[in-house]
């Protein structure tokens, strides 16, 4: 509640107020450099706020509670953070044996969470150095889990991976959830990460909240520029409302809003029969479609258009081709402020 914390004079998260509901994800979401980190290291004691309160299941973060809060709570670094000397099973180990578990209780519960987290029990007796970066992942969840924790917190975990490792070890994550049901606060720049295994999305710009909700209510309804052009993927399109464009927007103030667009919302059809004619500068094939970057005629602003299906038009480099915009889709924005404009009428033209 009302969180803020600065570095050498200068402000890097708040005043912010966030809310992780218990037994969900919320996933944290933005550029490098908007305070993700700096808020996990506030919650798991780290950092110090400058002002405003932290409580784990009402119980305020304070010096005096510091040790028993940290074990209601599972920590995961980007690296992983395991220590190079212990094998991995020492690594999950770790914790129980300072708590005065016994050895017997220990080894049965690290082949369970062995198994949890598909970690083969070959691996247990290497150091992380002999690991792939995936298995030192499964390790670090495994040492989270070790102590039961209330609460998740999960600081950028699959950065560091190749795109099918990420791909496993978010599913895995997403299983891991429903099977404990614990409550998780997932940091992450990474727009699909946050998308699929979020309950919540919370969007961070330069330490403060942007838009918090369901991830489909921030995709189809963004509340300004900055959330409309940072989700989906490939990002939407911001034209100035003086494009060239020939909608009969409804009446709106100011006259001229931005106007935004997903790449999947434009059809190419035949010049002269769209919304405007543009020309071809560049076609990505991306396998299950064709991302084409156009400049439109007349106003030489930038478009992009997916074209997916064996039927549709895509026209080669500098070839001119009709762009056609679905007009029920569009998303309108004050120029001034950045804010979202809600439709007020048909759009067509």
């Amino acid at each position: 509640e009302q969180i803020e914390r600065s570095f050498a004079g200068a402000r890097a998260l708040g005043p912010l107020t966030l809310e992780a509901q218990a037994q969900c994800v919320t996933a944290v979401l933005g550029p490098s450099g908007c305070g993700k980190s700096t808020l996990l290291r506030l919650v798991v004691g780290l950092l110090q706020p400058d002002a405003g309160t932290i409580s784990i299941g009402g119980t305020p973060l304070t010096a005096a509670n510091l040790r028993g809060l940290r074990l209601r709570t599972g920590y995961v670094i980007q690296e992983g953070g395991l220590f190079p000397h212990l094998t991995a099973y020492d690594n999950v180990a770790l914790l129980p044996r300072d708590l005065g578990r016994g050895e017997t209780w220990i080894a049965a519960r690290v082949a369970e969470l062995a198994t949890l987290c598909h970690l083969p029990a070959e691996f247990l007796p290497r150091f992380p150095a002999q690991l792939s970066g995936g298995q030192r992942q499964r390790v670090a969840l495994g040492r989270a889990i070790v102590r039961e924790p209330k609460a998740f917190l999960l600081d950028e975990p699959l950065s560091n991976l190749d795109a099918r490792l990420r791909a496993e070890m978010r599913a895995e994550l997403a299983r891991l959830h429903r099977r404990l049901g614990a409550t998780m606060l997932y940091v992450t720049h990474d727009q699909e990460e946050a998308l699929t295994l979020g309950d919540r999305v919370v969007v961070l710009r330069d330490g403060a909240v942007q838009q918090a909700g369901p991830p489909l209510e921030l995709y189809e309804r963004p509340a300004n520029v900055f959330v409309a052009g940072f989700l989906g993927a490939p990002a939407m399109n911001l034209l100035p409302g003086a494009s060239g464009l020939a909608l009969d927007l409804p009446s709106t103030r100011p006259p001229e809003p931005v106007i935004g667009v997903r790449p999947g919302d434009v059809a190419l059809v035949a010049p002269g029969t769209g919304h405007a004619d543009a020309r071809v500068e560049v076609v990505e094939v991306l396998g299950h479609a064709t991302l084409v970057h156009l400049r439109l005629a007349g106003s030489g602003a930038a478009l992009r258009a997916l074209v997916t299906g064996a039927g549709s038009l895509a026209p080669a480099i500098g070839e001119t081709a009709g762009v056609r915009l679905a007009t029920e889709r569009l998303h309108l924005f004050d120029p001034r402020d950045g804010l979202r404009l809600e439709l007020s009428g048909p759009t067509g033209g």
